[in-house]
């Protein structure tokens, strides 16, 4: 009995473990949202930007195949309210992007953090992502009294 809890627990961890290394997802001041998924980064906007945006109407991605530097625009997110420029937080190349949103905009609204990802990016420095924020230091700045 011992040994399949200790079995389940090991397996448990290791699973655990296996998730963080494959999906681990990171965050920007500047609102984009980034999941990393063996050296390939999805990266679209934050349900906070979203909501501050009000109804997206019209969404601009980069082109697949197109090389990116950090911190470079590489898209527009248009709403109601204002125009935002899309930011690469990652250098690299674009390996997919998004035409779902660009056709039916409303997924940015409806789903910013999973069918509204805007493109893709294959990443060349692991420093870059490391100095991204994580999701408790994103929270941090996006709370009320910041």
């Amino acid at each position: 009995m011992s040994l399949r809890i200790l079995s389940k627990s090991f397996f448990a961890q290791r699973l655990a473990s296996s998730v963080r290394f494959y999906a681990t997802k990171k965050y920007t001041s500047s609102h984009e949202w980034i999941e990393i998924n063996k050296g390939v980064a999805t990266i679209g906007i934050t349900d906070y930007a979203q909501n501050a945006l009000g109804d997206v109407v019209y969404v601009e991605v980069p082109e697949v195949g197109a090389r990116v530097e950090f911190d470079q625009t590489v898209g527009v997110v248009e709403s109601v309210k204002s125009t935002s420029d899309i930011y690469s937080p990652l250098t690299g190349e674009i390996t997919d992007a998004n035409g779902e949103v660009v056709k039916n905009t409303k997924l940015i609204n409806k789903s910013p953090e999973s069918d509204g990802w805007l493109f893709k990016v294959k990443f060349e420095s692991q420093e870059e992502v490391d100095n991204l924020l994580d999701e408790s230091e994103y929270k941090k700045l996006t709370e009320p009294d910041h």
